[in-house]
């Protein structure tokens, strides 16, 4: 969901020396006739096909991660506490999306209405309100 960290923690885990793809990013999402972003499943396909790094992190979520899940060791959902990710889309500068009434509408109604289902893909949950380090320490475990 925007505005729980995914970027964040993408950029923690990179520091680190690891693989991260941010779906949003670098041709891995394609915009369709309605303006709505989706992941390119192609696109993803070959990323998961490349072996060129001990452990791949993929941030991001769409509708076709379900046709991923096989491929995934661990499906992470990041989470917060709605207050603290309408905080967060309101002061970050890493990205303008949710700063309009519409977009943050549109982020709260998919949190009321996609959040169960990405928790009952996912085999692990982090709450991103904590200390990030402890979050990125919860996900090395892993």
């Amino acid at each position: 969901m925007s505005g729980v960290g995914k970027s964040t923690v993408a950029e923690r885990l990179s520091e680190l020396g690891f693989k991260v793809v941010e779906t949003d990013y670098g041709g891995f999402s394609v915009v369709d006739e309605h303006g709505h972003q989706h992941w390119d499943v192609d696109r993803v396909r070959e990323l998961l096909a490349t072996e060129d790094a001990d452990v791949l992190f993929v941030v991001g979520s769409d509708d076709a991660q379900v046709l991923f899940y096989p491929d995934f060791d661990h499906i992470v959902l990041l989470r917060a506490p709605r207050d603290v990710m309408v905080e967060r889309l309101a002061s970050r500068t890493n990205n303008p999306y949710g700063k309009t009434a519409e977009e943050l509408a549109k982020i709260l109604a998919d949190l009321e209405t996609f959040e169960l289902r990405m928790r009952q893909g996912a085999t692990h949950e982090i709450d991103t309100s904590k200390p990030l380090d402890r979050g990125i320490d919860e996900i090395l475990r892993l």
